[in-house]
């Protein structure tokens, strides 16, 4: 596939028409810079007009608007897949459509991956000072003490929405229901680089979030365990030497 663009946004959304409006002028606001920038947008499932009044935004202000529908909702992963399948970007830049991210965020995201050092790598944003309830805060925590006790990820939030990695990077990864949290300890198991930036975080505008603590709690336990699985059975070679013969011309009626 050609990657005619430099960087991609892929935002999954569901039930968000009260934020994707703001949220796309502010990205195309702070993008109009970045020559060959899209947005992928991921409608998944919604039964409001989300899809319908992103392409309104996008078409009013000019941006180049990718979308992506799902028949129902698949989850937010799966979104995510979806979108970075259909992305052209070099670099994909992920967010969530609730508004909460800054994209003002993005360019620092950028601006790291020039540091790194590997071809494989992901910048986490770390959300210092989240506004969420006392309770969620306590329970984001936890869960990221305990993931990084176990995988060794260095991410203190690997629930934040916005990172930064290549595509071809992402298409090596091992993937399945809420592999999102887990992409910092997915790049690290193939032996890529992984870097955090701190980000702002912000109130959700409208809508309600679709993560209560009973399945962000299940779900991390299980998919937890499975990542340790994985990451104990990647195997990572080191290529010293590649030959080919000097004609790869294939006669007929050779095999």
């Amino acid at each position: 596939m050609s990657q005619e663009k430099t960087v991609s946004l892929v935002i999954p959304a569901k039930d968000e028409q009260d934020n994707i409006s703001a949220l796309l002028t502010e990205i195309f606001r702070v993008m109009r810079d970045y020559r060959g920038f899209e947005v992928v947008l991921v409608d998944d499932g919604s039964t409001d007009q989300t899809l319908e009044t992103a392409q309104r935004t996008a078409q009013s202000l000019g941006g180049r608007l990718v979308t992506v529908q799902h028949q129902r909702s698949y989850g937010q992963s799966t979104a995510l897949a979806s979108g970075i399948r259909q992305a052209r970007g070099r670099f994909i830049a992920t967010m969530d459509g609730d508004g909460q991210n800054d994209p003002a965020d993005i360019p620092a995201l950028l601006h790291k991956a020039n540091s790194m050092h590997t071809a494989d790598f992901c910048i986490a944003g770390y959300r210092k000072n989240r506004k969420d309830t006392a309770w969620k805060r306590f329970q984001s925590r936890l869960a990221n003490r305990v993931r990084d006790a176990l995988l060794h990820d260095g991410v203190p939030d690997t629930g934040c929405g916005l990172k930064l990695f290549p595509r071809d990077t992402f298409l090596k990864l091992p993937w399945f229901d809420h592999g999102h949290r887990f992409i910092p300890a997915l790049v690290k198991g193939i032996g890529g680089e992984v870097a955090v930036v701190e980000v702002n975080h912000r109130q959700r505008g409208g809508g309600t979030s679709k993560y209560t603590a009973w399945n962000r709690a299940w779900a991390g336990i299980l998919d937890l365990f499975g990542v340790m699985w994985i990451l104990h059975r990647t195997r990572v070679p080191v290529i010293t030497e590649v030959t080919r013969p000097e004609s790869t011309e294939i006669r007929p009626g050779l095999f």
